[in-house]
């Protein structure tokens, strides 16, 4: 079986050597485990219920899994769902059944990042759930929603873990700092103020990384050279940088950028338009959300943002990364500047539902072609009247079905260029009479 919480075989790096022992001691974590938290109330109890931890790498999610294998009177088993088995998952859960029936204790079964199990894999754990053989204790870094089946999480508690604060992190720094013995060994000089700063930013919220990095500081960069924020980030070659092209993170930072190009701020747009470039993200997925941002949410009140988001797209295409970068920060600085209307978007909804609720109805017999005699017998094009022939251009003529008569569906703004559009359609009603 893989048990997680074994002792290392080799020398364990300083995030290993420094994990809290006692709740007492997790920095950041208060909210989640404290005494008068219902998690934490659970913990203290020993009455946890199956329980899924979902929150980024670093941020405690283990940590807090291995305090509980120490203070829980029940069995308690480990695996990982991206190491494991399914001949040892299933050796698992029939030891577990077979303590349950025979000693009336539960098992507390860890699995670490279950996301990874599939659908068939996630059901086989109900029944040991259902029975209470089994209280499982899953971590994740992606999203439940998306990745747990229902019946699953309708068995569990969600416990979401934020990343840890900057000050969180730098607390953990210190910590280190005075308390780990290999540390305290090998520093040769204080650690700036500045400098522990730096790892807890570039750690964006995840622990561990920020204390490998104090170590791989600590041990090895060399001693010529100037120790200021910036030749350290640089030495450690890049920053840590939270970006998943497949997970959650893919899709909070490309809501996040067309939401702030709806509310025209170009600030936040191009944050996390960078966000997402430096992630490595497909620029030609972005183009495309652009190309839907300038339809959706500028719309008539400026034809021209689609035009210029289709030529971002080309520019991405014939350009590539990193030169293409400019033309899609281009595209989104114009989008935000630009009036913004979502009457095509919601004339496009109110007609779809209307589809959805039946309402399909033939189509008039004066606007279908007839082809054939068989077809202009039967009135097929009788009373269609020709637009261009009429002197104001236009015929007072029924285009929807009889059942639908008057139904409006695209009501323009007066905002931008759909102002204009909007008298022209006023104009045109006029006429009609």
């Amino acid at each position: 079986m893989t048990e997680l919480f074994g002792k290392s075989k080799g020398p364990a790096p300083l995030s290993e050597r420094v994990r809290p022992f006692n709740f007492e001691d997790l920095v950041g974590l208060e909210s989640i485990v404290g005494e008068n938290t219902p998690f934490g109330s659970q913990i203290r109890k020993d009455s946890l219920s199956s329980s899924i931890l979902w929150g980024p790498a670093g941020s405690g999610k283990t940590t807090i899994a291995r305090i509980i294998s120490k203070k829980t009177k029940n069995h308690f088993s480990s695996i990982s769902a991206g190491l494991s088995s399914i001949k040892e998952v299933k050796e698992v859960m029939g030891k577990a059944k077979r303590d349950w029936e025979e000693g009336g204790k539960s098992t507390l079964l860890f699995i670490d990042e279950i996301h990874r199990y599939n659908r068939a894999q996630q059901d086989a754990f109900l029944p040991y759930l259902e029975e209470g053989s089994v209280v499982l204790l899953g971590t994740t870094t992606e999203n439940p929603s998306f990745h747990l089946t229902e019946a699953l999480l309708s068995r569990c508690q969600v416990v979401v873990i934020p990343p840890l604060s900057k000050e969180s992190i730098k607390k953990i720094l210190i910590n280190a700092l005075e308390k780990d013995e290999k540390i305290k060994e090998s520093i040769e000089e204080k650690v700036e103020d500045k400098l522990l700063e730096t790892f807890a930013e570039i750690s964006s919220g995840d622990a561990r990384f920020a204390l490998n990095a104090l170590e791989s500081y600590i041990l090895h960069y060399p001693k010529n050279r100037r120790r200021d924020p910036e030749s350290v980030v640089k030495w450690l070659s890049k920053s840590k940088i939270v970006y998943d092209r497949s997970g959650e993170e893919h899709y909070n930072l490309i809501s996040a950028m067309h939401k702030s190009i709806r509310n025209s701020d170009p600030d936040a747009a191009l944050y996390y338009l960078y966000r997402m470039l430096e992630g490595g993200e497909d620029p030609l997925y972005i183009a495309r959300r652009l190309v839907r941002v300038a339809i959706e949410d500028v719309g008539n009140a400026d034809p021209v943002a689609l035009r210029l988001a289709l030529s971002a797209k080309e520019a991405v295409d014939f350009l590539g990364m990193p030169e293409c970068d400019l033309a899609l920060a281009q595209t989104v600085v114009f989008l935000c500047a630009c009036p913004k209307s979502n009457s095509l978007y919601i004339a496009a909804s109110e007609v779809k539902s209307d589809l959805k609720k039946g309402k399909r109805f033939p189509v008039p017999l004066h606007l279908r072609n007839a082809p054939t005699k068989l077809m202009e017998e039967l009135g097929y094009g009788k009373d269609y009247i020709y637009a261009h022939d009429e002197e104001k251009g236009i015929a007072n003529m029924e285009c929807l079905p009889l059942e639908l008569k008057g139904r409006k569906y695209y009501f323009p703004k007066e905002t931008g260029y759909e102002k204009k559009i909007k008298e022209w359609l006023d104009m045109w009603k006029k006429r009609k009479g």
